[in-house]
């Protein structure tokens, strides 16, 4: 049966994407997707372009991926379970701010936010809230909606819980909307905390942290501290394997006075 093919593709797609063998996922996904192409079964189609477009976010291939979004969009009915459906408007949100479509990334989280619902799950709100802020501030948008995510997220997981880096994301969220605000003294001091976490952070957000903290001291005047914490922004974004976000910090850092 083509269904049972296609999710066997899709489990070996995850397998591979968490192994790193981006391309191999790729193509275990895009054998789902196609196998499932004129069949009836919409919840394992929609769940088999997630898989693609997931492979091919994360190997940088983002045209592709927004045109697989755009496809899963169409295959999207009224007959998929609301939380698939509201997952499947946040992977084509998040690609879309990926590939620097703002108002399509807003537009789709928008839809998947009027999907979910804390009642049923309030776990799967916490984590699109959260993420949907940070996305949304990485695309320097800081409105009322964002906060609200950012409210909505501290909420949620003050109510169920979470592990340290869930608490460390919300106080990196919170910091970088003061940044975006124009309350650079308030980030300062949330941004410091994740500093000095005694948890010891990954250097993926200890690079963001010490980004936005030189960027925050640069707002408030404080050369050196801004040149301090974008240097050792770029070192963390190496650790962390993320050349691009390193170049990120020594490109601001030129900008300090």
């Amino acid at each position: 049966m083509p269904q049972l093919q296609a999710q066997v593709h899709i489990l070996l797609a995850k397998a591979h994407q968490g192994l790193g063998l981006l391309e191999q996922a790729a193509a275990e996904a895009r054998a789902a997707a196609d196998l499932m192409i004129d069949e009836d079964d919409v919840e394992i189609a929609v769940k088999a372009r997630q898989a693609l477009i997931a492979a091919l976010a994360d190997s940088g291939r983002l045209d592709e991926a927004w045109t697989e979004s755009l496809i899963m969009a169409d295959i999207i009915s009224g007959e998929v379970d609301d939380q698939l459906v509201g997952k499947a408007y946040w992977v084509i949100g998040n690609v879309a701010f990926l590939c620097s479509k703002v108002a399509e990334g807003l537009h789709y989280h928008e839809l998947a936010a009027a999907t979910f619902s804390p009642a049923r799950n309030l776990t799967v709100w916490a984590k699109f809230n959260k993420a949907s802020a940070a996305m949304r501030l990485a695309a320097d948008v800081a409105d009322a909606d964002t906060l609200r995510c950012i409210e909505r997220a501290e909420l949620a997981t003050d109510v169920i819980g979470g592990s340290p880096n869930d608490f460390l994301l919300l106080k990196l969220n919170r910091g970088h909307w003061s940044y975006l605000a124009g309350e650079s003294a308030a980030a300062v001091e949330l941004l410091e905390q994740i500093c000095a976490d005694l948890e010891t952070p990954s250097p993926q957000i200890l690079g963001e942290a010490n980004l936005l903290l030189g960027r925050s001291y640069a707002a408030l005047g404080k050369s050196a501290e801004a040149r301090q914490h974008l240097l050792e922004a770029a070192d963390h974004f190496e650790k962390a394997g993320a050349p691009q976000r390193a170049e990120q910090a020594l490109e601001f850092l030129t900008n300090v006075a």
